[in-house]
């Protein structure tokens, strides 16, 4: 008789277990702990977010709060890797796609736990380059909300003035189009610029542009054995071609006074104060700049259009963008589990890893309408309604292009992102061992070849070398 109560008590038990989760968590009874989790980011507001972790501590009892802490770009990352250091850091982080190499000993994979973001999940609803980003080996390291491609920017009124009908579409239709909205005068001055392109200082993320040139005509950033060679010869067409000394080469030209395509120099005013200011016609950059040019020059006739691309060759953009990342080992501070030290339980960090992927899960994903809270003392489920995305609400807050592959479908139409959003899927990366370091060592490689200090194919080595000893 007590063995068969107690297989009644365990049948009780386990028809008890209630989702928490939009993917199908499941959680013991509520309040069984009181968890708050802890978010660290330098770029949103914590308004894009309250109403997600309003609506997700309804859904999952075991979180007691939810708290958003904006950090200053210019020192979010040494902040973020001081905390993390001291185990006083957060319990989920924003950081960059470039960033894995670098932090991977800091951040914990999704673990393989019921109600967790799965590999098959994860490339099902993101877009390809969050995947080569954050997954290796099949483990998931972080998660995005959004990503965001380079577009060219260009001045309507200087292209009309011009004769051209619409912005370029591959690389030959911009170099025409540099050369007719070019102005040079009598002294060799620049009077209008056709393109921000060519040198490293005074282009808003010139170093980005170089990459995605070297992507879309494809350089091996990395070999198959790892290392570093921007400038390895591969065979085209039964000729050998370097491919990193065609980009730099195509690069540097427009900032090259005797090339017929010289359009830009050192001296030209910072890339996008020329741009607001009306004395170049096109410059490449993200999203996030839309509202700055619109901020300096609110007259400003200027739209954006997708990247050039070069001709029969795979379509390529360059994504810059931020992911969620869980710290890997987290010290509780005082009322880090929604109670006084003395009566609050021992929650393992095993646990508020899972936990902070679940709600990662949930922020991220497409819902598929499996919501379900637990009602307070009552053990029973109540239902939500999947009509409420984390996602869209936050992109909504933000404006900013998706990350997931549902949303970028009704982006594409968006007058204001839908040309970032839809480039998102043809985006790529590559893996940068230390990309603060990564990006002074491009910026420098153009200028050497600016100033006639090195060759392309000495300061692609050189720069090839350095990185290489960044390992």
């Amino acid at each position: 008789m007590k063995h068969k109560t107690k297989i009644i008590a365990a049948c009780f038990f386990i028809a008890g277990l209630v989702t928490v989760a939009g993917c199908g968590c499941r959680q013991t009874n509520p309040h069984q702990y009181n968890l708050n989790l802890e978010i660290w980011g330098s770029l949103d507001e914590s308004d894009a977010l309250n109403e997600i972790f309003d609506n997700y501590k309804k859904l999952n009892p075991n979180i007691a709060n939810i708290k958003y802490k904006k950090i200053a770009t210019n020192t979010y990352e040494k902040e973020l890797i001081d905390a993390l250091a001291s185990g006083q850091g957060p319990d989920i982080f924003l950081m960059n796609n470039t960033w894995l190499p670098s932090f991977k000993d800091k951040i914990v994979e999704a673990p393989v736990a019921q109600g967790v973001l799965n590999e098959q999940k994860f490339r099902s609803n993101f877009v390809d380059v969050a995947a080569s980003d954050f997954i290796d080996s099949g483990k998931i390291y972080a998660v995005p909300l959004s990503v965001n491609s380079l577009g060219l920017y260009y001045n309507k009124d200087l292209l009309n003035a011009a004769g051209i009908t619409s912005p370029p579409t591959d690389w030959n239709q911009f170099i025409d189009d540099v050369r007719k909205l070019t102005r040079i005068n009598n002294t060799g001055d620049i009077v209008t610029s056709g393109a921000a392109i060519g040198t490293a200082y005074n282009i808003n993320r010139s170093t980005d542009v170089l990459s995605l040139i070297m992507l879309q005509n494809g350089t091996s950033m990395i070999d198959d054995q790892g290392r570093v060679k921007f400038n390895s010869a591969t065979t085209l067409d039964n000729k050998t071609v370097f491919p990193g000394e065609d980009a730099l080469n195509f690069y540097t030209q427009f900032a090259t006074a005797s090339s017929p395509n010289y359009t830009w120099n050192p001296a030209e005013h910072y890339s996008v104060d020329a741009f607001a200011e009306g004395k170049t016609a096109m410059m490449f950059n993200y999203s996030w700049h839309t509202a700055t040019v619109a901020s300096k020059a609110p007259k400003l006739n200027f739209a954006v259009a997708s990247v050039p691309q070069f001709s029969n060759t795979p379509k390529v953009n360059f994504a810059n963008y931020w992911a969620f990342g869980v710290a890997k080992n987290k010290m509780p501070s005082s009322g880090q589990y929604g109670g006084s030290s003395a009566s609050a339980p021992t929650i393992s960090n095993v646990t508020r890893v899972a936990e902070a992927w679940r709600f990662l899960t949930y922020l991220t994903t497409k819902p598929d309408g499996t919501f379900v809270a637990t009602t307070s003392g009552t053990g029973l489920g109540k239902t939500f309604s999947a009509d409420f995305d984390p996602a869209k609400n936050y992109l909504g807050h933000t404006g900013e292009p998706a990350a997931r592959r549902d949303i970028i479908e009704t982006q594409k139409s968006d007058p204001q992102i839908g040309v970032f959003a839809a480039d998102n899927l043809i985006d790529k990366s590559w893996k940068e061992s230390n990309p603060g370091a990564i990006e002074s060592i491009f910026a420098e490689m153009i200028d050497q070849v600016n100033k006639g200090q090195a060759s392309v194919a000495d300061a692609l080595k050189t720069a090839a070398n350095r990185v290489e000893e960044l390992k």
